[in-house]
């Protein structure tokens, strides 16, 4: 039976927030979130900014912020390639910059051993001039909701919180969760927020909320199940789906390839089939806000549910 409190904290998943936030980072003040574009005036790169800006709202939310540095590189662009796949690896001596992953910790109480992790990448694309409002500041508003809807609240294991970047490379998801193997961390779930509402032109026509929660490793399908779960008892309305990947991939790959294979993404469509993927049209104004919402209330029911809200 559904919780009544998990269901008022669902309740509390605000449209007007997360659309507040998801145009901040793609078009006013952030057009980009990129380590090679400086907004012109400004004395940072607009990735710092939206660094800034994270940190500021999860600090805002009571949570100490940790920044991670990792040592990357910008892609190139081959316009040779399909619109969506330009871009290409870097030459040797291009540059390399500082990117930062960005760590907020929720602890448990009596089971604060056993951690529960949000990821989501915040850059958008290095080789082309993206918004990236599905790819994927979506998933960072997303993230920095749930971020604010649990911190006020008595968990009896841990949720992390973890910002990173997927569109330079190498990735530093696989940072994040090497610094996990290498603790000894012991994460029972991963739940990578990536394009949600993300949906195909048919699945945009035809107004149907949908989302997917894929898996590689068969302790993911239990978390996947669980998100199904809670979008029906709760009464969310999402039309999910869940389905299992061939291979290891994305952020929650990263995890899966470090010895963490409870991870799942959660994303708008599978396979992606998002029409504006990697272009100039992501922007916000393309996205579908309520199915944001419907996607951060099923997750955040998740989390909740298996770390164990206190009463």
């Amino acid at each position: 039976m559904p919780d009544s409190r998990i269901q008022a904290l669902i309740g509390q998943v605000a449209y007007d927030r997360l659309r507040h936030d998801l145009f901040a980072l793609c078009q006013d003040p952030l057009p980009f979130r990129k380590l090679n574009y400086t907004v012109p005036g400004h004395e940072k790169c607009s990735l710092y900014e939206a660094d800034d800006f994270i940190a500021a709202e999860l600090a805002a939310a009571g949570y100490a912020v940790e920044r991670e540095p990792c040592q990357v590189q910008c892609y190139r662009c081959d316009s040779s390639k399909p619109k969506a796949h330009q871009y290409s690896p870097p030459e040797p001596d291009d540059p390399w910059y500082t990117a930062y992953n960005l760590l907020a910790r929720k602890a448990g109480t009596d089971r604060a051993d056993e951690i529960i992790v949000i990821v989501a990448h915040k850059d958008s694309q290095s080789w082309v001039d993206s918004p990236g409002a599905l790819d994927n500041a979506v998933g960072t508003v997303g993230a920095l909701e749930i971020a604010r809807l649990v911190a006020g609240q008595t968990l009896r294991r841990s949720v992390w919180f973890i910002f990173c970047n997927e569109e330079h490379t190498p990735w530093t998801s696989a940072a994040a969760a090497q610094a996990c193997r290498d603790r000894g961390d012991n994460l029972v779930a991963i739940v990578n927020l990536d394009a949600i509402a993300g949906r195909t032109q048919e699945a945009i026509d035809q107004g149907i909320p949908a989302a997917f929660t894929a898996y590689t490793e068969e302790p993911g399908r239990a978390i996947a199940e669980h998100i199904h779960r809670v979008n029906e008892e709760y009464g969310i309305g999402l039309v999910h789906t869940i389905a299992r990947r061939e291979f290891a991939n994305d952020d929650d790959g990263s995890f899966v390839k470090a010895g963490f294979p409870a991870a799942v993404v959660h994303i708008g469509s599978w396979p992606y089939g998002d029409p504006n993927y990697h272009t100039e049209e992501d922007t916000p104004e393309r996205v579908d806000v309520r199915v944001v919402q419907m996607s951060i209330q099923a997750v955040l029911g998740t989390v909740l549910e298996i770390a164990e809200l206190c009463r």
